[in-house]
């Protein structure tokens, strides 16, 4: 194996609901839960939503129409700036996904690691252009999308030279595990000769885990502070304790894939071990010396440092040399050679 790590994206969305303050506070939170980058979403409500989008579910009592609620969900340029240079304090890879031109351009004055290409965004053809022009890296969300128009898409971010990272996805919020779409990873590194990843809606800390079995370059999973915030994104996402536990066993995946485990030497380093656990040969009860042994007079017991219990048969029949005292080891010289 080749011991890489995947980089595990923490991914804000909306989970900030309109606060600067709990925006700022989760950086921090997910950057002490060791992930290795912070992502958002730009949202310039005027720039690419009308006043007629519907609610995909109508949560909000505050919001009188999905405008309004993206309206909320915007920060000032200042305010990015500000967020982009506390993950960088904190060590974190800054990204954000852009959702109109003017995001964009906004993001790209204040700086971002790579491209998010929302799954929602994928037939941009100016968004996609504006971001291969850029010569950063583009993450490419496949969460609405058939191979066909996936297809199409590759071959032009390839035609530019970016660097590209697939995403398996599905925009199910939560998503189910039967459509998690894990068998879609290698399906997607074969057919478009790219690192992979999996943007992960379930909610959970499984789908993560299973996906780095299998070795995805990135993880994106949605983070809430806990499951009693306000918004949409909440029930698709883990909670910041959740989300180390999530690191940690990636971390641990990772390290069981890189090691190659040798038996024999395994089985040298634990001979100490191998002495306390396993069993010896010994009397049953005091035996003379002289005696014929039979299985009746033997037992196995612990500690392993006497004659092994696969020599048991070889050691019935045969004439004992000494006497031996109850629960005594016997060993290879206690026994008349034939």
């Amino acid at each position: 194996m080749d011991g890489k790590k995947s980089l595990i994206i923490a991914e804000i969305a909306q989970a900030h609901d309109g606060s600067l303050g709990i925006a700022h506070a989760m950086i921090d939170a997910v950057a002490a839960a060791g992930v290795d980058g912070v992502k958002f979403q730009t949202h310039i409500a005027a720039e690419e939503t009308t006043t007629r989008e519907p609610w995909r579910v109508k949560f909000s009592k505050q919001d009188a129409t999905r405008y309004d609620y993206w309206k909320r969900m915007e920060f000032s340029e200042p305010q990015w700036h500000e967020l982009k240079k506390h993950a960088v304090e904190k060590k974190l890879l800054f990204l954000s996904s852009p959702f109109s031109l003017s995001a964009f351009d906004l993001l790209e004055r204040v700086g971002v690691y790579a491209w998010k290409v929302a799954s929602g965004e994928v037939s941009n053809a100016q968004m996609l252009q504006r971001m291969i022009a850029s010569k950063l890296p583009i993450w490419l969300s496949s969460g609405m999308s058939p191979l066909a128009e996936l297809d199409g898409v590759v071959e032009t971010i390839k035609k530019g030279g970016s660097k590209l990272t697939v995403f398996q996805c599905t925009s199910m919020y939560p998503t189910p595990p039967e459509k998690v779409g894990l068998n879609m990873i290698p399906v997607l590194r074969q057919r478009y000769g790219c690192d992979v990843g999996l943007s992960d809606h379930s909610g959970t800390i499984y789908a993560g885990l299973a996906a780095a079995t299998l070795g995805i370059e990135v993880l994106e999973v949605h983070v809430a502070l806990s499951r009693e915030m306000f918004g949409p994104d909440v029930p698709a996402s883990v909670t910041t304790v959740e989300l180390k536990q999530l690191v940690d066993g990636i971390r641990f995946i990772e390290k069981m894939k890189a090691a190659l485990v040798d038996k024999d030497v395994i089985g040298a380093d634990l001979k100490p071990m191998r002495a306390i656990f396993n069993k010896s040969i010994v009397a049953k009860k005091p035996i003379p010396a002289g005696t014929v042994l039979t299985e009746d007079l033997l037992a196995l017991k612990k500690p392993g440092t006497g004659l092994d219990p696969s020599r048991l048969l070889f050691v019935i029949g045969k004439r004992l040399k000494r006497a031996l005292d109850q629960d005594e080891e016997i060993r290879e010289d206690d026994i008349e050679q034939a």
